[in-house]
């Protein structure tokens, strides 16, 4: 039987799945109603669960208040005294629940180091038998991992002979670990946890075996005099392939800018190195059964081949992701996307139909991931083309620098969205910001078609 059962309300499947990948990403064994038995009675596998459950986990929200369901489920948990309660949009909780302590998950997106994620893990780990149990670095066998890309940075090596530096290394860990969070699309495992592992010679599979991530970041930091040079690699944790590797120097005189732009810099290209890593993964795995995450990463090399061919191959696979869950909002954009190249480069037997498409499916996004930098950022590009409001382009740009600074996909967005508005020198900078975050590869190819449109704006015709 599963430790943990989790109690929610139809209208937000999305997130009690998110709630409980998270739990799993800790090593809990987690039930949810959709594993339900096609051969036995509804009520009966809801009371066998419930009882065996060692925590129950409620979801509350506006629908789940109304729902009978819910109510008798967290009644149920409350009288055993195993309940764990979270509200998603601060409803008001029904008597006797609003007289006990509910952590706050409004807005939460897989973050591990939020105050309200760390306030449920806490209540599990006394009901459960604690964290130590499951995630600690004894821990022999290896943990399931999270539905998407996870990661853990491990604890930055001061090579710099001094131990006065230990603060800056570790607070260099600690910036990178938050600049990574920021990225919705990832899995990050809290510095706290990976901070046990400091002072210890461990193999980066070890470290992602115990932790529970298939990738793992490790650094170290070297400074002579007033200078200082970080180092880091990327590790596929499987394996122990190498993904990535740079080096960035800087000046020690202002730490605290230079860890934020370390910190920021890193994250960008790790967001892209993983894409292009777990892409490569899914389109290499058997094609049975794929999940919507799967149909998700297959699509993408496709669609950026930018062809009419990736772009309808694309589609037809973000259509069947979009089946499986019809609110995921980065599939939706994603769609907007493929449409958008079908009707922008000639490649549409019907453009207005496909600019049409661009606009639903970019609304459809929006009305799902209101606070995910790329959507937003996806979303400025699309509507500046096809929906010609340039002030609603601009804002959700510049909502998506502000969300994550460490967004390739904002800046270049931002930029975008500029040069159409003809702000050609905001354009510049903020396109030349994007090139700067991600030095190599093919995500540099539109950022400079749209660089070569500014200068071109600015009259600078040989740049």
């Amino acid at each position: 039987m599963s430790e943990i059962f989790i109690s929610y309300a139809r209208s937000t499947e999305a997130e009690a799945r998110r709630i409980a990948e998270a739990l799993r990403g800790l090593g809990y064994g987690v039930w949810r109603d959709d594993e339900l038995p096609a051969h036995r009675a509804y009520a009966e596998v809801i009371e066998e669960r419930l009882k065996a459950a060692k925590a129950v986990v409620v979801v509350w929200s506006a629908d789940a208040v109304k729902s009978e369901w819910v109510r008798s489920e967290a009644d149920k948990a409350r009288a055993d005294r195993k309940l764990v309660q979270l509200s998603l949009d601060g409803a008001a909780l029904p008597m006797p629940f609003d007289q006990i302590q509910c952590a706050d998950l409004t807005g939460w997106s897989g973050e591990a180091d939020a105050a309200g994620w760390r306030k449920v893990v806490a209540s599990l780990a006394d009901l459960v038998g604690g964290l130590s149990t499951v995630t600690g670095p004894t821990s022999e066998a290896p943990l399931p991992l999270p539905s998407k890309p996870s990661i853990a940075v491990m604890p930055f090596a001061n090579l710099s002979g001094d131990p006065e530096q230990e603060y800056f290394a570790d607070g260099m860990m600690d910036e990178i670990v938050s600049a990574l969070t920021r990225h919705r699309s990832l899995f990050v495992i809290a510095s706290g946890a990976t901070l046990t592992f400091k002072g210890r010679t461990v193999a980066p599979s070890d470290a992602a075996r115990q932790l529970g991530v298939r990738y793992v970041l490790e650094g170290n930091v070297r400074r002579g005099g007033a200078n200082v040079r970080i180092s880091v690699k990327l590790v596929e944790g499987l394996d122990g392939e190498q993904i990535w590797a740079d080096r960035l120097d800087g000046k020690i005189e202002d730490a605290f800018d230079l860890q934020d732009r370390v910190a920021l810099s890193v994250a960008s290209q790790i967001e892209q190195m993983l894409e292009i890593a777990e892409s490569g993964r899914a389109s290499a795995r058997p094609e049975a059964n794929p999940g919507s995450y799967d149909l998700y990463l297959r699509a993408l090399p496709l669609i950026r081949t930018f062809t009419r061919e990736g772009a309808l191959s694309g589609l037809i696979l973000l259509r069947r992701a979009l089946e499986l869950d019809p609110h995921n909002a980065t599939v939706l954009i994603w769609a907007a996307v493929c449409h958008h190249s079908l009707a922008t480069f000639g490649w549409s037997k019907d453009p207005t139909i496909d600019a049409s498409a661009v606009v639903d499916y970019t609304r459809r996004a929006l009305k799902s991931g209101s606070n995910d930098a790329r959507v937003l950022a996806l979303s400025g590009v699309m509507l500046a083309a096809f929906q010609r409001d340039k002030q609603e382009a601009l804002d959700l740009v510049r909502r998506a620098v502000e969300i994550n600074p460490g967004s390739v996909d904002a800046w270049q967005a931002s930029g975008c969205v500029l040069a159409l508005d003809g702000q050609s020198d905001a354009a510049v900078d903020h396109l030349e910001q994007s090139l700067r975050m991600f030095p190599m590869g093919p995500g540099r190819a539109m950022t400079t078609v749209w660089l070569s449109i500014a200068r071109f704006q600015q009259g600078r015709f040989d740049d």
